[in-house]
């Protein structure tokens, strides 16, 4: 029997995921959005950037840190700072299990918290370790112990 190889686009190879669609960048852009103006004083959001996760360079779609000052005249590629939390939208092409292995790897590194956005369910799952986690759905507010935040899920799907 032959085996197909799968060909990765450059995407794909850079960030060590699948490429997105176009729901998925409509939500992680509605994410940032609510996120950042309901807590905008409170911490910093960042989409795509690269953190340094126990010598391993991982992306997740956004990244929720603790406020930090921008300093347009030093910019830094791989962060070395942890976000408190990640946030990770499942892509049609991407198994959920990548993502809850992913999850784990953000755990291990000091993540204290990670948000699995489940697009077809217009639904988040909300990890508190890599064993305990909450379902929200529908017209439930999705609310994240470990930071604090509190967010209606419905923006997010529009």
């Amino acid at each position: 029997m032959e085996t197909l190889a799968i060909e990765l686009s450059e995407y794909e190879l850079e960030r060590g995921k699948p490429m997105p669609s176009r729901n998925h960048g409509i939500i992680q852009a509605n994410l940032v959005l609510e996120l950042g103006t309901r807590y905008r004083q409170q911490y910093r959001f960042i989409s795509e950037v690269n953190i340094d996760v126990i010598g391993r360079v991982m992306v997740p779609d956004v990244g929720i840190f603790t406020k930090m000052l921008v300093d347009m005249q030093h910019d830094e590629i791989v962060l070395a700072q942890l976000p408190l939390t990640t946030i990770e939208i499942l892509s049609p092409a991407q198994a959920l299990t990548d993502l809850v292995d992913k999850a784990a790897s953000y755990f291990d590194a000091g993540v204290k918290s990670c948000w699995i956005v489940l697009p077809q369910l217009q639904a988040v799952v909300v990890y508190a370790n890599p064993t305990d986690y909450t379902f929200f759905h529908g017209a439930q507010t999705l609310t994240d112990p470990a930071t604090g935040i509190e967010l209606p899920l419905g923006p997010l799907f529009e």
